[in-house]
């Protein structure tokens, strides 16, 4: 049996039992707390923060001894919008530093510091969402049977049970007929599954099934049922005390755009919209597809269609009858950026202040493929798609040795990484950005871009063992339409399944029914435990085969442990008692805690005696 694990004797992270819970602002004066166990003997703690450029140090106070540990308090005045900060403690004539990726006896950086945003105003909503993606045309047909008659002639129409194409031009013109209709129709499917906002990527017309080659902002494609289709799906999503958010494209549009048409004529209002060569016979194309034209956010005459004008595309969609929610923004990494220019926060700054003025209680979030700590850090967007501090590693973690699934954008498959290594780039990315923002993150297993995690996993068991880390992490768990019930696809393309709702009402091959409770059941457990959507994250062990922490709240702790194949685990947590409220994996109490797994599981328990 492997040595005991036991947590850090020294932890602090931005979650609600260590620093202030809500917004702040400049000038207010906040308490910093630090836990350590008593037996580390800690004879001082100092909190370190930059004021106005310059490092400067405030000493904490001890403020409560009680079941083995003791607590440091440090009062701090937020002097600067961004304040960062770490701790320094000092123990048996040894100083050690505390940041967000744990315990340090050397010296550190800044750059994983502790922050505190007082510009933050993004919705409170946001952390207690359960996300769930749903590409329209895949997710259910119009409820009445009745299919388009006239198609637009890029598009190939399929049946509702083929498999999509995983390349070429039919992966992006094969119409297999979903509707807002059909979806409206399925919503009962995502409320049973503990969802709290409906996201759809672009409802507007273009020239393919993704619709990200927009030719008008101004419609609903009415292939997918028109404006009133969306108004009607909004108000009975409403109903079930659903949000509904949008998929915008603000870097792109499609070269078949009013806007790309006009933009040619040097002369007319629209001719800054795009980034053209200085001849104006050629334009810049997203990523070098000559189809999806980049737009110059250098025009204020673009921004104020796009964004400020009372019909703007951010902003119409938010009004009645339709009443978005909010925006997801498509490559939000690269709007406003080519080149020597980059006015990407402005872009973004705009964004958020036209959404805020319509509605307080909008989100805007960012697609970010890769890593998104700058941005996210100075505030530039609510929250983004965590692809680089919970997909990305996770895949990594537990993916299927010899699948040939391509690592995203790299010109590689998947690499095979332990646990620990996976657990380092969590830690990172997380200590990289304002826990406020990391709590409210969209934590991916897959979405419309990527492969299946069905397909990538190799294993219904290491699967479900995905989902539990899912909705258990810091953050908001994203589902992927199908993931629920072990949809497949080896790429983007191919992983726009459509739903088999025969499948899934009479218990078809296409449908996992057990995998399908599992997310149920994970989804109950978020709605019911606060620590999953309000706590803290203290990592207890990573292994080559586990990963162990603690999500606590004011009123609970819970303990969770995945593992991906059979391991054992014995860890050190104070004599408490478990009572297991998810999972397969057991636990059982022999000088202390005993993890095992005969295979890939999970398991979550309530720490008694906290």
């Amino acid at each position: 049996m492997a040595s005991m694990q036991a947590l850090a004797w020294a932890h602090h992270d931005g979650s609600a039992l260590y620093a202030p819970d809500g917004p702040v602002a400049l000038g207010d004066k906040v308490a910093l707390r630090v836990r350590t166990a008593a037996s580390a003997n800690v004879e001082r703690v100092w909190l370190r923060t930059v004021l106005d450029g310059e490092p400067a140090f405030v000493e904490a106070e001890p403020t409560d001894e009680r079941g083995g540990e003791r607590w440091f308090t440090a009062r701090l005045v937020l002097h600067n919008p961004l304040t960062p900060y770490r701790f320094l403690l000092q123990a048996h004539g040894d100083t050690v530093w505390l940041n967000g990726t744990g315990l340090h006896h050397r010296d550190v950086t800044d750059h994983h510091d502790f922050r505190l945003h007082t510009e933050d105003s993004a919705p409170a909503w946001l952390r207690d969402a359960v996300i769930y993606q749903v590409f329209p045309d895949r997710f259910a047909p119009d409820p009445s049977g009745a299919r388009p008659r006239d198609l637009p002639g890029w598009a190939l129409p399929k049946a509702w049970g083929e498999e999509p194409a995983t390349d070429g031009p039919a992966a992006v013109t094969e119409v297999y007929g979903g509707t807002l209709s059909g979806i409206e129709a399925r919503l009962d499917h995502l409320v049973a599954l503990g969802v709290t906002t409906l996201y759809l990527t672009p409802f507007f017309p273009g020239r393919s099934n993704h619709r990200y080659d927009a030719t008008t902002f101004d419609h609903v494609d009415p292939l997918l049922g028109g404006d009133e289709a969306l108004a009607s799906l909004a108000r009975a999503a409403d109903a079930r005390g659903l949000r509904v958010m949008g998929d915008l494209t603000t870097n792109h549009t499609g070269d078949g755009h009013d806007w790309f048409a006009a933009s040619r004529d040097a002369s007319s209002p629209e001719a800054g919209y795009y980034l053209w060569n200085e001849s104006r016979d050629d334009w810049v194309g997203w990523t070098g597809h000559r189809h999806l034209p980049k737009l110059d956010w250098r025009d204020d005459a673009l921004a104020a269609r796009m964004v400020e004008d009372g019909s703007a595309a951010v902003r119409r969609w938010l009004a009645p009858p339709y009443g978005l929610d909010g925006w997801r923004i498509d490559v939000a990494n690269m709007t406003g950026r080519h080149g020597p220019v980059d006015v990407n926060a402005a872009v973004a700054a705009r964004v958020r202040r036209a959404v805020a003025a319509d509605n307080p209680d909008a989100a805007v979030i960012a697609e970010h493929f890769h890593d998104a700590t700058e941005d996210l850090r100075r505030g530039a967007w609510d929250a983004g798609m965590n692809y680089a501090g919970f997909l990305r590693p996770v895949w990594q973690w537990l993916a299927e040795p010899g699948t040939g699934i391509r690592f995203l954008e790299a010109p590689i498959a998947v690499p095979s990484r332990t646990g620990a290594e996976a657990a380092a780039t969590m830690r990172d990315v997380l200590a990289g950005i304002p826990w406020r923002v990391a709590a409210r993150a969209w934590n991916l297993l897959s979405t419309h871009d990527t492969a299946r995690i069905r397909t990538l996993t190799g294993s219904p068991a290491r699967h479900r063992a995905a989902a539990a880390l899912l909705f258990t992490y810091v953050g908001a768990p994203f589902v992927f339409a199908g993931d629920e019930g072990g949809a497949s696809g080896v790429n983007g393309e191919h992983s726009r399944t459509p739903m088999p709702w025969t499948d899934i009402e009479n218990g078809g091959a296409r449908w996992d029914a057990e995998t399908h409770a599992t997310y149920r059941a994970l989804g109950q457990l978020r709605r019911e435990r606060c620590s999953l959507r309000h706590g803290g994250l203290r990592w207890v062990v990573a292994t080559d085969d586990a990963l162990v922490y603690l999500r606590e709240c004011e009123h609970e702790v819970l303990l969770v442990a995945v593992a991906r194949a059979a391991t054992t685990l014995t860890v050190d947590l104070g004599g408490r008692t478990l009572e297991r409220v998810h999972g397969e994996l057991d636990a059982s109490h022999r000088d202390g805690v005993v993890l095992t797994s005969r295979g890939a599981a999970a398991g979550v328990w309530v720490l008694g005696g906290v």
